[in-house]
């Protein structure tokens, strides 16, 4: 036993790791046979898949290709099981559609809140609008899972936000931390002491002196890192130790514009195989940015970390008028055999825009410049200079798009 929200979060990290491997291929299968998207995408599936390098020669399904999906077949793409039962619809801006079923903790919230300091009997302040989008109902599962009375108050407000916190004395927040920050301001202008002494907090990055901020305050924070499609990934435990990663799921993290993993401490795109029957999602690419950390948390779980959100993976960029997407450059890449890694510098010289492709072989150039860039313009319809680097000289920082144009004034 340990003192934790549920015994998952102290196993064995092999014993965690085999427990997930051993749900991938039933998981899969059940997938194939229920949801018509899945069915479509992995119909050439053959074999078992029950391990990562199996999972990483599958598909990814990109959050960004939701609303194409879904405009063709409504309401969710064709990835949620046909029969299966939907007892709300949200909307969120794209516009993307996303289900829930209310089921206890369907998101899987309770664990974030519970690192968060968040016990039965407290009353939280909820203040993520529950309007049209999940982030308030994710929010108020978790604060419930955790034995908390909720008030649902949503964002705005604040005189009355100010007037609930004085009457009920809630112990908890959760929001966004700006909310909580125009919160803390107001009641200070009114000489009035929130009751909050703890805060889970997300949508947002949390810098180091805003969190400072809170502390004074004397509210502990903590961060989760949930979206609208999965709920739960990864939540914070300690201040500025990362994101622990949530148990019942898989996270990999891959190249943008691939599904090809990283290294270990390489940034890359967050992609998360969620074993949700209700909305099975297999190799769901998120559109974020993050890293694997070394090591477990001081906390005492055992599961892996990252270092939480660090950008979006989706670099699109016109240029010279055209786009140019990850996913192309990921494809010259696959290509030209020896290129190892790809990325692209855009510029502003003499009011022109100048797109240049730094290419890393394996080991020596395995084509002439030249020949690289008559590739490169039939995949982006555009002219680029290429220029072969040492291996091994590229960052690891996820970036595959550079743009260092400056600002429009």
């Amino acid at each position: 036993m340990c003192e934790f929200f549920d015994d998952k979060e102290c196993l064995d990290p092999q014993e965690r790791e085999a427990g997930l491997l051993a749900q991938l291929d039933g998981f899969i299968d059940f997938a194939r046979g229920s949801s018509p998207y899945f069915g479509a995408l992995l119909a050439e599936l053959s074999g078992p898949v029950a391990s990562r390098e199996a999972l990483a020669s599958l598909p990814v399904t990109r959050k960004s290709q939701l609303i194409e999906l879904q405009e063709e077949r409504g309401p969710f793409g064709g990835l949620n099981p046909e029969g299966g039962r939907v007892e709300r619809l949200f909307q969120s801006p794209g516009p993307i559609n996303e289900p829930e079923n209310t089921g206890n903790d369907w998101w899987r919230m309770g664990r974030a809140f519970y690192a968060a300091g968040f016990r039965p009997g407290q009353l939280v302040q909820n203040c993520l609008s529950y309007h049209l989008s999940p982030g308030g109902f994710i929010l108020d599962s978790g604060a419930r899972a955790c034995g908390c009375t909720v008030i649902p108050a949503g964002p705005g407000q604040t005189e009355l936000q100010l007037e609930i916190n004085a009457s009920l004395k809630p112990q908890g927040y959760c929001g966004t931390p700006s909310f909580l920050k125009i919160l803390l301001d107001r009641a200070a202008e009114k000489g009035q002491t929130l009751s909050f002494t703890h805060a889970l907090v997300t949508g947002e990055a949390l810098p180091g002196a805003l969190r400072q901020v809170f502390q004074d305050a004397g509210i502990e924070v903590r961060q989760a890192y949930a979206t609208a499609d999965i709920g739960l990934i990864a939540y914070e435990s300690e201040p500025d130790q990362g994101l622990v990663l949530a148990e019942d799921i898989v996270v990999e993290i891959v190249r943008p514009g691939s599904g090809e993993p990283v290294a270990d401490g390489e940034v890359g795109e967050v992609v998360v195989t969620s074993f949700n029957r209700d909305y099975p999602l297999i190799r769901f690419a998120t559109g974020d940015l993050s890293a694997m950390m070394d090591g477990p948390s001081a906390c005492g779980r055992s599961n892996g970390r990252i270092k939480g959100w660090m950008g979006r993976a989706d670099q699109t960029t016109k240029v010279k008028g055209m786009f140019v997407h990850p996913v192309q450059l990921e494809r010259l890449r696959s290509r030209v055999a020896g290129m190892s890694r790809i990325r692209a510098l855009v510029e502003r010289q003499a009011h022109n825009d100048q797109l240049t492709l730094l290419c890393e072989p394996q080991a020596e150039p395995p084509l002439p410049e030249s020949e690289v860039a008559t590739l490169a313009r039939a995949l982006l319809k555009l002219g680029a200079e290429v220029n072969w680097v040492e291996p091994g000289s590229l960052p690891r920082d996820g970036i595959v798009i550079e743009d260092r144009r400056p600002s429009p004034s």
